[in-house]
Order: structure tokens, then C-alpha cells, then sequence
């Protein structure tokens, strides 16, 4: 969105140098508990299989990551009559996972020319990037969790590359997890990424009516990218003919857009009207190919795979705003959208809003006010259509071919079969309409300012996937309209320049939001929320009156000290069974409230900025704990090998994973949090030599986080707390200069 300004041109040189450091690790046991916890409840055997190494395997896969940006651009005007911007940048990154980088290098061009008295306008940008990417293998995450602290990295055997392995026979256990550092060091994941994307506008003012102005806007987005991934034969493997193996995959995508719009702007007096009506078309198209010689190697008849698709919009739409004396203000418009995910029954949506304006101030009895600077009250309504999340053409009827093992013999020969895919006929567009009020203020000369809003939001035919009844299509999950969901809440936010002189000034801005959710129509209950721990168990549930996604629990019991009883739940409807039937909705994902701060000061040529965030009333659920925390597990259940525990264990004490355990409301846990986000002081060297300008500044980014969970990090997606990258601190050291 930059664009070329001024008759000369002024360059920019922009250096970043980050450091990356893990802020934390999930807390299991070291070798000494560990090995405790196994001698208290293991038996001989599974004792004899303990080491004598002292293994932290997460600091084995996490390092401290390096990463540097480097930017130059330059602004100005060719021959006074085109305004122009050029920029180079490079971004070299490593991970915190060891063997995690990015490195991108960028290219962008902008040019402005206008024609004819400026009744004709150009806007051309382009840019080009090229992207290689190495990807750490992000099983070694979970598998540094769960891999025994007192076995050492190597243990000198002559298969596998001399990782410890757990062993059953000549092969790997299949059920043990595998070497942390193995999973780093013999898997390299690699790709490229090229990409292009320009557009060209232009807006054409009529000779003949200078009231008028058409655009057109054409663009395009298109990238290819490569990547494969190689395994060692000293990837530790459960299979004897194991001699490693090569995935590779090639895609390439392209989007292309065009606009054409009329707009009639004209002033009458105290009044101004705008008027906006156009089309928009956009085509994406993509080609997937991918191959495995693992396939290939066992004999395949498909061991390689092409997938193409495309997806088709087109708008037609219309906008009028008109604006009385700069009092009042009304605007509506209309949009008439079309999908290519649809069927033709259901292809078209045509979504109004409209919104008006009071601007206080401007009457006259706030004209003059040395209080008021600025009073605005604002009501508006719209709708917008959504077909994001769907799938292309599953309202057709289309089939899928059988893999090579589930050929269908005839005689001597082996046939491919094809299967119909799952389909629905009636898939609409999901529609959101929002009512909202507003007021924006500005106080003693624009001072302190801020908003006021309140709203009310209900989205139609929420798209989602869902279980099929059997026997009722052809796959055990479809998308669907399901339901309707209703959110309402308040924002309010301040703005105020505390101090400002010609040496020093302080701002500081805060901003507060409510937000109530809730399923208002759903017809039956949705059961989601995968989570580890045994197999197919969810632990949300979707249900009308009920906030989405809540969490879907038992009521654990306690004993007398507090601690939870492994087993012992509440009969919620009393008929002396513990089932299904006593699990009950029990808190929300979602924060109820939402806070931000930030902070700004400047001494001289000293500056120093701030910013925070609160969360309050969401919850957790802790699903490390729930699939880890359990004493059978460092055993192995029962199998040969021995695997790590979390700590959490200290606090249950539960010997098994049992659904019921899993589904305990003891691991939905409070998640509200306060987070430091960023911390920066800058120093600015204004000419330090003539016609250069140079700020040097330093910077940490999440800084610090305060909460009660137990788990790594309270920010959660959705509320399932699993194995994840963990979010590091970063430090900033940068160097900007002008001239």
C-alpha cells in the first residue's frame, strides 16, 4: 500500500536482528523422579529397563533461534511525473525447534502515473517472492515429552544410527515413541516457494462528465512451490525392510481478480452524494501433485497423486453515500454474490446494510466548545455471506477411486473400484447480520478520545462438519448448514495524550470489550473437540442455548485434602450408573472480557512504548496433562519399553487413562490471563550527518504472561491444550535509517 511520493527520491535502509528463546518447557519429570516414580510402581522387569543418563529431551530439539531482516526501499518521482516506490527485503529465520528456517527474499515496485490533467490515473504494483523453507519434524515435540529422561541420546548400538531405541526383536516397538533427536536429525523437510502478485487499477474521470469516474482493477496472484522429505534408514522404524524414504510434492496456484466500477461523486450545496455500482469476478485454480516411495517400493499400483480444483465468485454491487452539511451522514449498500461451492438452487446471495451518521459537533450548539472536539453517534445494520470452510462441488455427486489394496478381483485380474464421496444437495450460503451503535468522541482539543460501541451480531446456517446418521450418505461426516449462533457485547475504548510538550510526551490508550456467544437454533447436539488420549474421544459439544465449543465434562469428586478421586464422578441424573448421561457443559473457550493497553513516551530524542493484554473467563482444557499425567503410562501399560509422565501426576495421582479420566471437569482449567506483549525504547539521531537520519532501538516481545493455568501457555485455539509450537521470546535489536 505504499506509494511513491515527493519530487526526489529518499531511501530507506531498515536491519532487524531477532533472538528466539524458548519461554518455557512443559513440565514432566526429570531422570530422578522419573526414576522414583517407576521404582514405586513397576515391576522388576519394567525397573531393570531404567538408565543411567539425566536426559532433558526438550533441550535437546529447542535451541536458542537467530533470525535477520533486512529491508531497502526507495521513494521518490521519475522525471516529476511518476511517482514510484522500489524495495528489496530478505528474511533469514531460524526456529527454536532445531532444524526449523525460513528464508525470503522479496521484491515489490509501485508506480503511480496519471495522464490528461489528471483525469487519468494509474496505480501498478507488483511483487515478487521467493521462499525456501527447511521444516524441523514436529513430532519431536510430542515425542520429547514422552521419551524416557534416564536413557541417553545414543546408546551405542549398531542399528538405527546408534539412537537408544526401544526395541521388540530386531525392529523398533511400535507402540514406543520414537528418539526425539532422531526425528530431528534423520528427517529433512525441505521446499520453495515462488510467488507473484500484481495488480493494475485505473480510474478514469469523464471529459465529459467530470462527475464521473470508472475503475478498473485487474489482478493477479499466482505461485508454484516444490518440496519433498527424506528419511534416513536411521530413523528408528518399526518395519524389517525399512531402508528409509522420500515424499515429494509440487503445487502451483493461481487467483485472479477483476473489478469494474462506476462512481458518481457531486456536491449540491450543503449536500454531497456518492454514488458506487460495479461487478467483481475471481477465479482460483490450483494443481496438487505428490508422490511416495514408500508406496512405490511396496508395490503400489498408485504410489503418485494429482489433484486439481477450482473456485469461481462473482459480485455484482452497489454503494450510495450521501452527507448533509457535514451533519448527517447515510450510507447503503447492497451486494449480490454468487458461488461456484453452491448448486444453482442456492448459487446466489444478496446481503444489504446500512448505517447513519449524526456528527454532533458540527451543530451549533458545540461549535466554539473548548470541551468538545469531536462527537459522532453512528447506527448501522449489514449483512455478509460466508462459504468459507466448504469444500468445492460437494453438492455433486462424485466419486473417488480405491486404493491399491482394496482392488476388487475378477478372475485373475484386479480391478479398481470407485466409491460415491459424501454430498449435500442443500448447502446455502451462511449469513451473519449485525446491528451495531456507536459513538466516537474526541475531548479538549482532541486530547482524549475514543469509541463506544455496542452490538448485537446472529450469523444463519452456520456452515460446519457434521456426523451422519448411518446408512444416509456415503461418509460418516458431511458439511452442513446446522444451526444459528447469536454474539453480543459492548467495546469501549480511551485514548489520551497525558502530557505533550515540546521535550516530553506521554500517551496511553485502553480499550475494554464484553462478548456474549450462544447457540440459539441448533436441532441436535454436535459432539467435537478431538483430543489424545484413547481413540475418537471429543471433549466439546455443540448445543442450542449453550456457548459454542464448550467443554463437555464429568463432575469430578474430590477428597477431604482436595484431591481429585480417580474414578469417582457425580451421578448427575441420579440412577446409580456413571454413563454418558452425566456429563454436563461446563465453562467456555472464549474470554468474556478482553482488554488492551498500550503506553508511549518520548524524551528528547528517547522513546519508549508498551503494550498489554488481559483475557478474563476463558478456560482451558489441559489435554498434556489428562493423556500424560498418569503413573501406568511410565511403564509403558503393560508393553516393553518405559515412557515420561508430566508432573501433573503429583497433583491427581491417577494410575490409568480411562475415558471417564480423560472427560474429568478436573482438567478444564481457568486460562485467564494478563500478557506482556512488547517492550521497545528507540533513540533517534535526527541529521546525525546532513540529510541522514538514523533511529537505533531495542525490543522484547512476549515479555512475560501471568495466569493460573498449569499448562505452557494460556493462549489457546479453541481451548484443547495438545502438543504445539511453543511461542518464544524474542529479542529485537534494529537499525533504521533515512536519507
Amino acid at each position: 500500500t505504499k506509494k511513491g511520493k515527493g519530487k526526489k527520491f529518499r531511501f530507506n535502509y531498515n536491519s532487524i536482528t531477532s533472538i528466539y528463546q524458548p519461554e518455557g518447557y512443559i513440565d514432566v519429570m526429570n531422570a530422578d523422579q522419573f526414576r522414583e516414580l517407576v521404582r514405586q510402581v513397576g515391576t522388576p522387569a519394567e525397573i531393570a529397563r531404567l538408565g543411567n543418563a539425566n536426559t532433558d529431551w526438550q533441550k535437546e530439539i529447542y535451541k536458542t533461534a537467530v533470525g535477520f531482516d533486512h529491508n531497502f526501499s526507495a521513494t521518490g518521482n521519475i522525471g516529476g511525473k511518476m511517482p514510484s516506490r522500489f524495495s528489496v527485503s530478505n528474511t533469514d529465520q531460524d526456529g527454536i525447534l532445531r532444524g526449523d528456517n525460513i528464508d525470503r527474499t522479496t521484491v515489490s515496485m509501485s508506480l503511480n502515473p496519471s495522464f490528461l490533467d489528471d483525469h487519468l490515473k494509474f496505480e501498478l504494483n507488483a511483487r515478487g517472492s521467493y521462499i525456501e523453507n527447511q521444516f524441523a519434524n514436529r513430532g519431536a515435540i510430542g515425542a520429547a515429552l514422552d521419551y524416557d529422561p534416564t536413557q541417553p541420546v545414543y546408546s551405542g548400538a549398531n542399528i538405527f544410527g546408534g539412537y537408544h531405541t526401544w526395541m521388540d526383536g530386531a525392529v523398533k516397538h511400535n507402540l514406543a515413541p520414537t528418539n526425539p533427536v532422531a526425528l530431528i536429525n534423520e528427517s529433512r523437510d525441505t521446499s520453495e516457494v515462488r510467488r507473484f502478485v500484481g495488480n493494475a487499477k485505473m480510474d478514469y474521470k469523464l471529459h465529459f462528465l467530470p462527475s464521473v469516474t470508472a475503475t478498473f482493477n485487474v489482478g493477479y496472484d499466482i505461485s508454484n512451490s516444490n518440496g519433498r522429505k527424506l528419511t534416513t534408514a536411521n530413523m528408528p522404524s518399526s518395519s524389517l525392510t525399512w531402508d528409509g524414504s522420500r515424499t515429494s510434492f509440487s503445487a502451483q496456484m493461481y487467483n485472479k481478480l477483476f473489478d469494474a466500477y462506476l462512481t458518481f461523486n457531486k456536491d449540491f450545496g450543503k449536500h454531497n452524494l456518492t454514488v458506487v455500482g460495479g461487478y467483481s469476478y475471481q477465479y482460483l485454480n490450483t494443481f496438487n501433485y505428490s508422490y511416495d516411495s514408500e508406496l512405490q517400493e511396496q508395490g503400489a499400483a498408485q504410489f503418485d497423486f494429482v489433484d486439481r480444483d477450482h473456485y469461481t465468485m462473482l459480485s455484482y454491487f452497489g454503494r450510495l453515500n450521501y452527507n448533509f452539511d457535514n451533519k448527517y451522514v447515510l450510507t447503503a449498500t447492497l451486494r449480490a454474490d454468487a458461488s461456484s461451492k453452491l448448486s444453482n438452487d442456492n448459487q446466489w446471495g444478496y446481503f444489504p446494510s446500512a448505517a447513519v451518521a449524526w456528527n454532533i459537533s458540527n451543530e451549533e450548539f458545540l461549535k466554539g466548545s473548548s470541551v468538545v472536539s469531536d462527537l459522532k453517534l453512528r447506527v448501522g445494520y449489514g449483512e455478509v455471506g460466508n462459504v468459507n470452510g466448504l469444500g468445492n462441488f460437494q453438492f455433486l455427486t462424485r466419486y473417488q477411486g480405491s486404493e491399491s489394496t482394496a482392488y476388487y478381483q475378477f478372475g485373475s485380474t484386479f480391478y479398481q473400484t470407485y466409491r460415491p464421496q459424501p454430498f449435500n444437495g442443500d448447502l446455502k450460503w451462511e449469513i451473519s447480520n449485525t446491528l451495531n451503535a456507536g459513538i466516537d468522541y474526541s475531548l479538549f482539543r482532541n486530547r482524549i478520545y475514543g469509541t463506544f460501541d455496542i452490538y448485537k451480531k446472529r450469523t444463519n446456517d452456520l456452515i460446519a462438519s457434521v456426523y451422519v446418521d448411518p446408512f444416509t450418505n456415503f461418509g460418516n461426516m458431511i458439511d452442513k448448514n446446522i444451526g444459528d449462533m447469536e454474539n453480543k457485547g459492548i467495546e469501549f475504548s480511551i485514548n489520551a495524550d497525558i502530557v505533550k510538550t515540546k521535550d516530553f510526551d506521554w500517551s496511553f490508550g485502553y480499550n475494554i470489550a464484553y462478548n456474549d456467544n450462544k447457540i440459539v437454533n441448533l436441532p441436535t447436539d454436535n459432539i467435537t473437540g478431538g483430543i489424545d488420549g484413547g481413540t475418537g474421544n471429543n471433549i466439546q459439544i455443540q448445543r442450542e442455548g449453550e456457548e459454542p465449543f464448550s467443554f463437555y465434562v464429568y463432575k469430578q469428586i474430590y477428597d477431604a485434602n482436595g484431591r481429585p478421586i480417580e474414578g469417582a464422578y457425580e451421578d448427575l441424573n441420579s440412577d446409580g450408573i456413571i454413563n454418558e448421561k452425566d456429563r454436563y457443559i461446563h465453562k467456555s473457550p472464549f474470554a468474556k472480557v478482553t482488554m488492551g493497553f498500550n503506553t508511549n513516551f518520548r524524551y528528547k530524542n528517547w522513546d519508549l512504548s508498551a503494550t498489554a493484554r488481559a483475557s478474563l473467563g476463558n478456560y482451558a482444557y489441559n489435554n498434556m496433562a489428562s493423556s500424560k499425567g498418569y503413573s501406568r503410562k511410565a511403564t509403558g501399560n503393560g508393553q516393553n519399553y518405559l515412557s515420561n509422565v508430566l508432573s501433573s501426576y503429583y497433583n491427581t495421582g491417577f494410575t490409568s487413562i480411562t475415558e471417564t479420566n480423560l472427560m474429568s471437569d478436573y482438567f478444564v482449567e481457568d486460562a485467564s490471563f494478563f500478557r506482556i506483549d512488547n517492550i521497545t525504547l528507540g533513540y533517534n539521531l535526527k541529521q546525525a550527518i546532513k540529510g541522514l537520519d538514523i533511529r537505533l532501538y531495542g525490543a522484547v516481545q512476549n515479555v512475560a504472561v501471568f495466569t493460573n493455568y498449569s499448562g505452557l501457555d494460556p493462549e489457546i485455539f479453541r481451548g484443547i491444550d495438545n502438543s504445539f509450537y511453543p511461542r518464544p521470546r524474542t529479542y529485537v535489536f534494529g537499525l533504521n535509517v533515512n536519507f
